[in-house]
């Protein structure tokens, strides 16, 4: 059997260097190629034939890594992309997922479980991390009203303190249409101020808080 060639997608360059070190140890993993960015990720994923693309999701300047994997999936004889990444909030789990990625891992787990990730996504199959898998199962089955992705947007621009009127001049759309966002919002999460909202939505993994 043929070493599984990866190419790594980390804007930090320790964490590229500890992975390159990690999979390194692998005898049935190769890796063919770094990206420190969207860009170099595709152009990496074109240039490196690799099995597979380990992508992180936040990656500085530029495309991220939802992004970079679609435009990675696009390619012809396309690889297979995992992500790799410290956020675990619904709204990046869903992106992922959505724009077609084989798996969703977080950094914090052992080394086991990416190898076993790696291989899983390899042979076609969804690779997941236990909290990931348990945080999908549990939506699955105790599903609440969903938020749309324009609700999502507005929840983000709320947690970043920014007022109605800069949250439609941002969203190319009227002070009265982010009202109406926010009405259906607060029903949604069955809170009554804009500061609930955020606290809700971060405790559900909703979204993310970036500091």
């Amino acid at each position: 059997m043929n070493a599984v060639r990866v190419v790594i997608v980390d804007d930090h360059p320790v964490v590229r260097a500890g992975l390159r070190a990690l999979l390194s140890s692998e005898p049935d993993i190769e890796v063919v190629g770094e990206a420190a960015d969207g860009a170099e990720a595709v152009r990496q994923a074109g240039l490196a034939e690799p099995d597979l693309v380990l992508m992180d999701l936040q990656l500085g300047e530029g495309i991220d890594g939802v992004e970079a994997t679609r435009r990675i999936l696009a390619l012809p004889g396309a690889p297979r992309v995992l992500v790799l990444t410290t956020y675990d909030s619904d709204a990046d789990i869903a992106r992922a997922i959505d724009v077609g990625a084989a798996g969703y891992l977080l950094k914090a787990g052992p080394p086991d479980e990416l190898f076993r990730g790696i291989q899983t996504a390899v042979r076609g199959e969804t690779a997941l991390s236990p909290k990931v898998a348990s945080r999908l199962l549990k939506r699955v089955r105790e599903p609440a009203p969903a938020l749309s992705p324009r609700e999502i947007e507005i929840l983000e621009l709320l947690a970043k303190g920014l007022s109605n009127r800069r949250i439609a001049k941002e969203l190319f759309i009227s002070e009265a249409t982010v009202k109406t966002h926010l009405v259906h919002i607060f029903g949604k999460l069955g809170v009554d101020t804009r500061t609930a909202a955020v606290t809700v939505a971060a405790e559900r993994r909703l979204i993310r808080i970036v500091d």
